[in-house]
C-alpha cells in the first residue's frame, strides 16, 4: 500500500463521493484505472461536464482547454490543483499534501514530469496544459520501466517534443517499452511529415502512407533532416527493432552499411543500404510489403503434380504441409500419400507443419506439450520425414503475455524436453506471432520460428521486431496457377535458415501392435494384481524398511504413463519391459540407497573443491591444504526412479547413438565432470530417468544377443534381457505379465 496514493483515493471519494454519476474507488493505496478514473470523473465535475463519463476524451480536453488552458499558481480552483496533485502522487511525484496551492514543490513536480514525457521545450508556458493534464490521468509510465530500454525511450520522448503540438498527437509513454502504441505514434509522425491532415494520420500503414514514402521519403547516404524529420524518424524504426544506429537526423555510410545488414537479416532486395520503400515497410508493419514474392510458402491443399509445376514455375522452393488434421474438422489438410515424392520429383522441399487446435490459450498446457510431441514425432516418421527434421507447432492466436507466460512456454517446455526423450531426431519450431516465436526461442525451447507476420493485427505482432531465428514470414495469402495447377497458398519469404526437407524414407513398420495409454479406471485393479504378485515373491510391505510400497511405486509408474507409452512406441518396445522396471526400481529403494546418493554427493563436491584449489595461484596453494577426500570415495551408484548408474546411462546413450537410434554426440565415459551431469539427472529428473531405460533395455539386448524386433521377444528373450539389466530377470517377468495383462487389453 503506497500511503500517499490512498491519500488521494480518500480525498477523491470523500470530495465527491455524493456527486450523481461518482462510482467511488477502493480505497487500497494501489494506484490503477479505478483511480485514474475517479480523477477523471472529478475533473468533469469540476468543468460543469455531464453526465460523468470517467473518459477523458476530446468533449473534456476541449472544454479544459476553454477553461484551464494552463493549471499554475494563478489558478483560483483549489480543486482543480488538488486533481493534479493527487494525480502527481499515483504518478510517483510530490504532490504537495494534496494542498489545493499550486506551490513550489508542486511546480517542480509538474516540471520533472514535463521534462520526463518529454514536453517541457514544447510548450512556451509552465504548469500543466491540458494535453499534460490528459496524461497525467493515464496509467501510462514516464520513467523507464523494467525491462525498458533507454535508446527506446528517448526516442518515446522525442516523438512527444517534436508532434505533441499537433492537434492530434497526445503524450505517449516514456518507459522505454516498444508496444503497438509506440508504433502507431511512429506511424503517425511520419503521416505529419508526409503532409498529411491529422484525421487521415491514423497510425495505420494505408495506400496514401505507402505511396508518400515511395514519392518523398527514400533515404541514402548524405541525406539529413531539415524541413522533414524523416531521416529521425527512419533511424528511430531501426531502433526499434533492435539495430544498432545513431538518433541524429544524419544518414552516414556507416547507417547505411547498418540498413544493408538489416535488408540481409529480412531478405529485402537489393540490399543496398537505401531507405526505400520496402525497407520503411518492414520496419513499420509486421508482412512489410505484401506484394513481394517469397520463395516459401504453405498451403492446405494437397500438391498434385500439376500444384508443383506451378509453383516451381513461380519461384518457390520449399513447401509447408500438415503432418496430420485436426479432430472434428472436415477439411483434410494433412499431407497425402505420394505427396512428398511429387513435390520432391519436382525439385521442390517440405516443412512440417503441426497443428490439431492452437486458437485459443486453453488449448496449451505441460500435458497437451507432451501428447502433440509423441503425436507429430509419429506422424513425421509415418510420413518418411528423416532425423534433423524441424517440425513447427502452430499457436495460432493472439496471444498476449499472460498467455505466453503461464501456458504456452510451459507447453513447449515439455514438448521439447519429450523430443529429447524420443531420441532427438526431430526439433521443435514454431508457428505464431513475432513475440511468442521470440520469447520461446530465448527460452531454448525452440530452434527456428515461422512467423504468421500476415496477421498485422495481432498484439503479438505489431511492436515486436522479427525474431532473430526466423526461418519463414508468412506474408500473404494468394492463388497461383490456372486450371488443375491452381492452388491457394500464403506466401513465405525464407530466410535460408530451414532449407526444408526432399529426401523421405519408408517408415518402419512391425506386424505387432504398439502399446497406448493406460486406462486409469483400472488403477485399483492393477494394484490388487501387483500386491498379490510381490506376496508370491515373498516381497512385503515393510513401510518402516521399505520407503517406497507397491502403491507408491505403481502411482508414480502411472504418473509417467505418457512418457512410458511415448518411449515404447518411439523403441518399439513392449511398455511392460520399461513398467517392470521402474516400478522394481522403485520399489527396492532401500534406504542404504540414500545413503549411497549422499555419498557421491560428497565426492563430486570434493572434486569440484579439488579442481578449484588445483587451479588457484601457487602461493595460495602453498599455504592452503587441499580439500579432504570422503570416506569412501565413490563416484557413481544406481539412482533416481530407474536406479540407473551413470556409467551404464553413458554407455547405453553411446551404444544408441552409433546404432543410431537417437541422434546424440558420445559421452566420455573417463571424464567425472560428464559422470556427475549424468548422474546428477538421474537422480533430480524422473523424466530423463525414465527415458534412459529403454536406452539400456536396448543395449542389454544386444549384449544377450536377442536382437530382433523387441516387440517380438518370446518369454525366454525377455528374460535374459530383464536379467541382464538388474539381475532379477525371473522375478521381473511375473511383473512384467502383469503389466502386459493390463497393456495387452488396450491395444
Amino acid at each position: 500500500m503506497d500511503q500517499l496514493v490512498l491519500r488521494a483515493q480518500q480525498w477523491v471519494n470523500s470530495v465527491y463521493g455524493n456527486v450523481a454519476g461518482y462510482r467511488p474507488i477502493p480505497e487500497d493505496g494501489r494506484t490503477g484505472w479505478a483511480t485514474m478514473r475517479a480523477l477523471v470523473e472529478a475533473l468533469q465535475h469540476e468543468l460543469g461536464i455531464t453526465p460523468l463519463s470517467g473518459t477523458f476524451g476530446p468533449a473534456t480536453l476541449q472544454v479544459l482547454t476553454a477553461a484551464w488552458p494552463v493549471v499554475d499558481a494563478d489558478t483560483p480552483s483549489p480543486n482543480i490543483v488538488k486533481i493534479v496533485q493527487c494525480g502527481l502522487y499515483c504518478k510517483g511525484y510530490n504532490g504537495s499534501g494534496i494542498s489545493g496551492t499550486y506551490d513550489s514543490i508542486t511546480g517542480t513536480s509538474v516540471t520533472r514530469l514535463r521534462t520526463d514525457m518529454g514536453v517541457d521545450g514544447a510548450f512556451p508556458a509552465g504548469g500543466v496544459v491540458p494535453k499534460v493534464f490528459r496524461a497525467l490521468l493515464t496509467m501510462d509510465a514516464y520513467v523507464l520501466a523494467d525491462g525498458g530500454s533507454g535508446r527506446t525511450r528517448e526516442i518515446q520522448q522525442w516523438l512527444n517534443s517534436a508532434y505533441v503540438s499537433r492537434q492530434d498527437f497526445f503524450v505517449i509513454p516514456c518507459d522505454g517499452r516498444f508496444s503497438r502504441d509506440l508504433q502507431r505514434s511512429l506511424l503517425r509522425a511520419i503521416q505529419f511529415e508526409l503532409g498529411m491532415e491529422s484525421a487521415a494520420a491514423t497510425g495505420r500503414f494505408g495506400p496514401a502512407t505507402q505511396a508518400g514514402i515511395t514519392s518523398q521519403a527514400v533515404l541514402g547516404p548524405g541525406a539529413v533532416d531539415s524541413e522533414t524529420r524523416f531521416v529521425r524518424l527512419f533511424q528511430a524504426a531501426m531502433i526499434l527493432n533492435g539495430w544498432d544506429v545513431p538518433f541524429d537526423g544524419e544518414y552516414t555510410t556507416d547507417m547505411a552499411d547498418t540498413v544493408a545488414a538489416f535488408q540481409e537479416f529480412a531478405r529485402l532486395l537489393p540490399g543496398n543500404g537505401i531507405a526505400g520503400y520496402q525497407t520503411w515497410a518492414a520496419l513499420l508493419v509486421s508482412n512489410g510489403d505484401p506484394t513481394r514474392r517469397g520463395t516459401a510458402c504453405d498451403c492446405v491443399t494437397e500438391i498434385t503434380p500439376a500444384r508443383a509445376d506451378t509453383l516451381k514455375a513461380e519461384g518457390y522452393g520449399t513447401v509447408g504441409r500438415y503432418l496430420t488434421n485436426s479432430p472434428n474438422s472436415s477439411l483434410n489438410k494433412r499431407i497425402q500419400p505420394g505427396e512428398l515424392d511429387t513435390i520432391a520429383f519436382a525439385g521442390l522441399s517440405v516443412f512440417p507443419i503441426y497443428q490439431t487446435g492452437g486458437h485459443t490459450p486453453d488449448y496449451f498446457s505441460p500435458e497437451q506439450g507432451a501428447e502433440d510431441a509423441l503425436a507429430a514425432l509419429e506422424a513425421a516418421r509415418d510420413h518418411g520425414f528423416v532425423r534433423g527434421t524441424t517440425i513447427y507447432f502452430a499457436v495460432d492466436f493472439d496471444a498476449v503475455d499472460g498467455d505466453v507466460t503461464g501456458r504456452i512456454i510451459p507447453h513447449f517446455r515439455r514438448l521439447a524436453a519429450h523430443l529429447k526423450h524420443y531420441g532427438g531426431d526431430f526439433s521443435a519450431g514454431v508457428y505464431g506471432p513475432r513475440d511468442v516465436c521470440g520469447r520461446l526461442a530465448r527460452e531454448g525451447l525452440t530452434v527456428s520460428s515461422f512467423v504468421s507476420d500476415m496477421s498485422t493485427g495481432f498484439r503479438g505482432n505489431l511492436g515486436f521486431p522479427l525474431p532473430a531465428d526466423w526461418a519463414f514470414d508468412q506474408i500473404s495469402t494468394i492463388t497461383v496457377g490456372t486450371g488443375p495447377g491452381s492452388v491457394e497458398i500464403d506466401n513465405d519469404v525464407a530466410s535460408g535458415r530451414d532449407p526444408g526437407q526432399s529426401l523421405f524414407v519408408p517408415p518402419v513398420t512391425s506386424a505387432h501392435p504398439l502399446d497406448v495409454r493406460f486406462d486409469m479406471s483400472r488403477r485399483d485393479e492393477l494394484l490388487d494384481d501387483l500386491m498379490t504378485c510381490m506376496a508370491s515373491m515373498e516381497v512385503h510391505e515393510m513401510p518402516l524398511i521399505w520407503p517406497n510400497s507397491t502403491e507408491h511405486s505403481l502411482d508414480m509408474v502411472l504418473r509417467q504413463d505418457a512418457l512410458i507409452t511415448g518411449l515404447s512406441r518411439v523403441y518399439r518396445m513392449r511398455k511392460a519391459l520399461i513398467q517392470s522396471q521402474v516400478f522394481w526400481a522403485t520399489r527396492r529403494i532401500t534406504p542404504e540407497d540414500a545413503l549411497a546418493d549422499l555419498a557421491v554427493m560428497a565426492y563430486y563436491g570434493y572434486r569440484a573443491e579439488l579442481e578449484a584449489w588445483q587451479a588457484s595461484p601457487p602461493e595460495r596453494r602453498a599455504t592452503t591444504p587441499p580439500p579432504t577426500a570422503p570416506y569412501p570415495r565413490k563416484d557413481d551408484t544406481s539412482t533416481g526412479v530407474g536406479q540407473i548408474h551413470a556409467r551404464a546411462a553413458i554407455a547405453a546413450r553411446n551404444h544408441a547413438a552409433g546404432a543410431g537410434v537417437i541422434a546424440s554426440e558420445p559421452l566420455d565415459p573417463d571424464d567425472w565432470q560428464v559422470i556427475r551431469s549424468v548422474w546428477r539427472r538421474l537422480r533430480e529428473d524422473p523424466e530423463y530417468n525414465i527415458s534412459t531405460v529403454p536406452l539400456v533395455l536396448l543395449t542389454c539386448a544386444d549384449e544377450t544377443g536377442a536382437g530382433g524386433d523387441p516387440l517380438a521377444y518370446d518369454a525366454s528373450r525377455l528374460v535374459d534381457v530383464m536379467d541382464r539389466y538388474s539381475g532379477n530377470g525371473s522375478e521381473l517377468a511375473h511383473i512384467y505379465e502383469v503389466f502386459e495383462t493390463y497393456n495387452a487389453s488396450t491395444r
